[in-house]
């Protein structure tokens, strides 16, 4: 991680890091928030976070660097977090396999995704998989998907300065604008507003 040489800008960047440990909400409620109350520590973390990016950004490129990486580890951690303890429901599918699909589907996301691959994953077949599947996460394999490709997306447009069509593309979809329709129906805007709207340099 990169950091300010200045003890100043240590000492912001240490500040922002307390909010890394231990955070108790989870990333689709950041996401697709439900109101939920513990969704407000990690949003609030992380707006504090983005906007000491923002105001960095041309005085102090390194602490700003370095807060947009703390960003990204919360919501990674988060996702992590809510995969493991919320996506194992009786008659689902057992630890390892949802382990093993996660890991594949992000590894993979800046390709086609086909079900008889995740189910070979699994070790399921095709149709048991889409089933137990459905009964772990609470969704299909292709909303599921969909899901992981914005939020990848929501960490890019963070976290680069990549433009939406090569934003696009590196998660999976066909174009920029396939990424808006999505975008837009998941968060009710466009990419572009939700990026300009946090300040994100593009």
């Amino acid at each position: 991680m990169l950091i300010s040489g200045s003890s100043a800008s240590f000492e912001r960047l240490t500040q922002f890091r307390r909010f890394e440990p231990g955070l108790q909400t989870t990333a689709p409620e950041y996401f697709f928030a439900d109101g939920h109350q513990q969704f407000h520590l990690v949003a609030n973390s992380l707006v504090e976070l983005l906007e000491t990016a923002r105001r960095e950004l041309e005085r102090d490129r390194d602490l700003a660097k370095a807060s947009l990486i703390s960003a990204s580890r919360i919501l990674h951690k988060e996702i992590e977090r809510y995969s493991v303890t919320s996506c194992c429901p009786t008659g689902g599918l057992v630890a390892w396999q949802i382990a093993r699909v996660q890991a594949y589907i992000d590894s993979n996301l800046d390709r086609t995704l086909h079900i008889r691959n995740l189910s070979a994953v699994a070790g399921r077949s095709p149709a048991h998989f889409c089933r137990k599947f459905k009964i772990a996460f609470g969704k299909s394999p292709h909303a599921y998907v969909v899901r992981r490709r914005l939020e990848r997306a929501c960490h890019l447009m963070m976290t680069s300065a990549a433009s939406l069509s090569e934003i696009a593309l590196s998660v999976g979809l066909s174009d920029q604008a396939h990424l808006c329709r999505l975008f837009r129906r998941a968060f009710g805007q466009s990419p572009a507003r939700w990026r300009r709207e946090r300040g994100i340099p593009r």
